[in-house]
């Protein structure tokens, strides 16, 4: 009904098996995988970082005391224990974050974020704040960023509500 009512395409012309997927959750996907390789890019060259990298450390800077434990990282940036375990040596090797046990629990270790992981990450976010303004925002009025963010809510909103660090509720 949608369909003929709008006489704008809906469905992506490629299946899944046979089955149809909405045109927008397509160009969702790859706008997000094209946006992100040109981010990763550009803090890769300019602050030796890539996307991941900085998503951790922007992740330990909103939590108290700029630490939270690798399975709350992980979760966090949507990656599995051995991800965030490679990702967070690389990083305590260039002195950016360090491991610290934790309080109560022996089995729990924490990443804190240093003062050079710190001054990295201000460095950092301005080069990618710069990109989101130029890749991104600059491609919308501010009323289609406001429709973008509500139609978009769903998901994301549930997923942020859980109270992680940085989180729609907790920032």
């Amino acid at each position: 009904m949608g369909e003929r009512m709008t006489g704008r395409r809906i469905w992506a012309s490629n299946s899944h098996a046979g089955r149809r997927v909405p045109l927008a959750w397509a160009r969702l996907l790859k706008t997000h995988a094209v946006l992100i390789r040109q981010m990763d890019a550009t803090l890769r060259a300019s602050h030796g970082l890539t996307i991941n990298d900085y998503e951790v450390l922007l992740r330990l800077s909103w939590a108290p005391d700029g630490r939270l434990s690798r399975r709350q990282l992980a979760d966090s940036v949507h990656l599995t224990q051995g991800g965030i375990t490679r990702l967070l040596d690389g990083l305590e090797r260039a002195g950016l974050v360090t491991s610290a046990p934790s309080d109560t629990d022996r089995r729990v270790v924490h990443a804190r974020l240093t003062e050079a992981g710190r001054a990295r990450l201000r460095a950092a976010a301005r080069t990618h704040t710069d990109d989101i303004a130029s890749l991104f925002t600059a491609r919308f009025s501010p009323e289609e960023l406001a429709t973008l963010a509500e139609l978009l809510a769903g998901p994301a909103d549930a997923e942020d509500s859980e109270g992680l660090p940085g989180s729609a509720v907790t920032r």
